[in-house]
């Protein structure tokens, strides 16, 4: 099975429902991740506002930053190797990359849990990662 690694520009919540404008590609992607590792995915997601280090650590995005800097982000790397920049991948190309099976069909689930519906992005109304 291949690792996947995403490396982010600076979020304020990587699920893409913070503040008053939700960022429908970012719900979708965690959704999609959330399925990948529940299918047994080895998927890693890394935010360059709080994980700056997991940058600084990977030969490939350290040199993905110094070439295209933070605009150029996201960066997914499948075992290593560049296989994505710019955009998310969806749930199928994730699914290949992952070695799994297939995607399920019908398009992705929002993955919303109650605790997200009732507190924002971060789990809760006194949260403030926003």
């Amino acid at each position: 099975m291949s690792k996947i690694e995403v490396f982010e520009p600076a979020l304020c919540c990587a699920t893409g429902m913070c503040g008053e404008d939700v960022d429908q590609a970012l719900v979708t992607f965690s959704a999609d991740m959330d399925y990948i590792r529940s299918s047994g995915g080895d998927i890693a997601r890394y935010n360059l506002a709080s994980e700056p280090q997991a940058f600084a650590d990977n030969e490939a995005a350290k040199a993905f930053l110094h070439v295209s800097g933070s605009a150029g982000l996201p960066l997914i790397l499948v075992d290593g190797v560049t296989a994505m920049t710019g955009r998310y991948p969806d749930r199928a190309q994730l699914a290949s990359w992952a070695g799994l099976d297939t995607a399920p069909a019908g398009g992705t689930e929002l993955g919303l849990t109650a605790a997200a519906s009732e507190g924002g992005c971060c789990g809760g109304a006194a949260s403030s990662c926003c």
